[in-house]
């Protein structure tokens, strides 16, 4: 079977089993994050369809997406789940997806759902069979170990979208939508939010993008990202979890944390955002 080794072990977090567990407590339990461990509530209302999570080290941004997997805990247990994110490496296709085979983590193996990717690949004209997209990319495997160390052994599909238009956004969205639409599952957008610019400058552009993503309306994304010249390198993602979350019944979104890596390391001066929003029937 092929297995896709972790690339950023070791970096973007801790690349041992011990070592990634104490990593992932300390997400839980930073004053930035729920201040607690999860625990599944099997008898969850499953009302979550989506969750914007950001992917960067997790001494950066851990403790914000810990606060949207605590959440989704609460919240019940998917069968699957769909982990879109953007494509910083610039390799592979428009839209690459991994349909077969299964991905490694420190905490071990994550298979693919071999006949959802398919059918995705099938329903998207945008989308290939394609793992060179997924070679050298962090943003789908940084919210793999999130997933595990809540929900154990679980089942996925990973996409990366090398090309973030609005179009692309809507037809994938919308083959998401075909595909989930009898199925327990959660979409999981994969973005940072505003890089290198200043605390009070990134909270306010960032605010901006966030009240179009609660709002569903992705077309608006598109226009705030582009007016306000906002570096958040996953609206595509994003707007493709918008889409295909309405064509599931979503009703709104909610913020869940918004922090910036200076509420972590306390320079301000030059920061990124990172925010937890969940999409909710």
């Amino acid at each position: 079977m092929k297995v896709r080794k972790p690339y950023v072990a070791g970096a973007f977090y801790e690349g041992t089993k011990n070592s990634l567990l104490k990593r992932l407590e300390w997400c839980f339990k930073h004053e930035l994050g729920p201040g607690e461990l999860p625990e599944v509530n099997e008898n969850g209302e499953r009302k979550i369809l989506a969750l914007v999570s950001p992917h960067a080290g997790y001494m950066y941004s851990g403790p914000v997406a810990a606060n949207g997997f605590y959440q989704l805990a609460q919240d019940g247990r998917p069968e699957l789940f769909i982990v879109i994110g953007p494509n910083h490496r610039g390799m592979g296709a428009s839209v690459s997806v991994m349909v077969e085979g299964s991905w490694e983590t420190p905490l071990g193996i994550v298979k693919i759902n071999e006949e959802v990717a398919r059918r995705i690949v099938e329903e998207c004209k945008y989308a290939e069979d394609d793992d060179s997209g997924h070679m050298f990319e962090h943003s789908v495997e940084v919210q793999l170990p999130f997933l595990q160390y809540i929900y154990g052994s679980i089942e996925f599909v990973p996409i990366c979208m090398n090309l973030q238009t609005l179009s692309v956004s809507k037809e994938l969205g919308q083959a998401i939508s075909s595909v989930l639409k009898d199925v327990n599952g959660v979409i999981i957008a994969s973005s940072d939010f505003t890089h290198y610019e200043s605390h009070d400058t990134a909270s306010s552009k960032d605010g901006k993008a966030i009240e179009t993503i609660i709002k569903l309306d992705e077309d608006t994304l598109f226009e705030t990202v582009r007016k306000y010249r906002i570096s958040m390198c996953g609206y595509g993602p994003v707007a493709t979890a918008i889409v295909a979350s309405k064509f599931l019944g979503a009703k709104e979104g909610v913020l869940i944390k918004y922090a910036t890596s200076g509420d972590i390391t306390h320079d301000y001066g030059q920061v990124v955002g990172y925010a937890s929003i969940k999409l909710i029937r």
